[in-house]
């Protein structure tokens, strides 16, 4: 009876586990989330909570007062470190690298034991690659489709999307809010040619994150797993 939390900077996600099988999974917003989030799982018993959270002090904090109140114990929190589960990191300070990454490379490193690519589509895109001995060989972090979107409203006064959000096309913008929404599409099909471009003979090719599927779609190879950073969890926690 095993409670898994993936804290992010958009969203908080969670599944919890009896024996072999997700009983229950859910969502909510980051910084919206409480007691009341977790309303289906008060009756639940919860043994362990496994938590990889790069949201920061306050909401870490919120939540461990959650576990408290609901199930009398302590959520475990994943950190990146050095060397687990057969992966090394590249970082000469570890702790400088954000969970997630740390935990969706092992997990997806743990499912084929060979080279692989993660490619993660979340609030930022997030690139890693990893060797046949579970060596981190580096990777790219990349402004996501909605942070290239904010960061120009942001920033450009008359930059504005009139409705246009959803949207994710890649021919020439005829208006300022088109250009910028389909500026930010060719962006990303870009990333993903490339990404297909110089994938290696024999390497795996994962994806992850709200934007994941999209971009398995485009590269038309690898396979999409939403929970990858959760399935890293078993590995960086035990």
């Amino acid at each position: 009876m095993r409670l898994e939390v993936d804290i992010g900077n958009t969203f908080l996600k969670w599944r919890y586990w009896v024996a072999s099988d997700v009983l229950h999974r859910g969502s909510v917003l980051t910084q919206g989330f409480s007691l009341v989030s977790f309303s289906a799982l008060a009756g639940c018993e919860v043994e362990k909570v496994l938590v990889g959270s790069v949201a920061g002090d306050e909401p870490n904090q919120r939540f461990g007062s959650i576990c408290k109140k609901l199930w009398a114990i302590d959520p475990i929190f994943a950190a990146t470190s050095h060397h687990c589960a057969g992966v090394t990191n590249s970082y000469k300070e570890p702790s400088k690298m954000g969970v997630d990454r740390w935990l969706a490379m092992i997990a997806a490193y743990k499912s084929v034991n060979r080279a692989v690519v993660i490619v993660d589509c979340g609030s930022a895109i997030t690139v890693e690659y990893i060797s046949d001995e579970g060596r981190h060989k580096g990777g790219y972090i990349i402004p996501g489709l909605r942070l290239m979107r904010e960061s120009l409203q942001q920033n450009t006064a008359r930059v504005r999307f009139d409705g246009l959000e959803g949207q994710l096309a890649t021919h020439p913008g005829i208006n300022t809010a088109e250009a910028v929404l389909q500026g930010s599409g060719y962006l990303f099909k870009a990333l993903a040619h490339e990404i297909k471009r110089d994938l290696a003979e024999g390497e795996a090719l994962f994806f992850t994150g709200g934007d994941g599927k999209l971009m398995r779609d485009m590269v038309q190879a690898g396979r999409y797993e939403a929970d990858l950073v959760m399935d890293g969890l078993m590995w960086v926690c035990q």
